[in-house]
Order: C-alpha cells, then structure tokens, then sequence
C-alpha cells in the first residue's frame, strides 16, 4: 500500500477507536446505556474490544508506510 493511503487509512481507523474508548468510558462512568436493550457489561466489553481492534489496525496501517 502506498504511504499516502496507508496514513489516512491508519488515521481513520486510530481517530475512530479512540474516540469510541472514549465515549464508553464516559458512559460507564455516568452508568447510562452504552447500548440500548444489552447488558450494560456485553456492551461496554464489546465497544472496549471493537475501539481497542481498530486501534490497532490503525497502528498496523501506520506500520506499512
């Protein structure tokens, strides 16, 4: 992949799952629904582990320039 794709692509992936982290951890922390009709530990354990695998796909696209 040429750097130009790979550093946007990487950027996109990155951008997303921080700021996924980051809305769950403040749901959690206020205790409001992170998904509306799942068990609140499901959801946030899947946002968590869905935000933390496009992070590092985001680190892995950085990896190929």
């Amino acid at each position: 992949m040429e750097s130009g794709p790979a550093i946007f692509t990487g950027a996109v992936f990155a951008l997303f799952g921080v700021v996924l982290l980051g809305w769950t951890a403040v749901r959690v922390r206020h205790r409001e629904p992170v998904a509306l009709g799942v068990h609140q530990i499901t959801a946030a354990t899947a946002a968590s582990v869905i935000g933390l695998g496009a992070v590092a796909l985001g680190a892995w696209c950085f990896s190929l320039q």
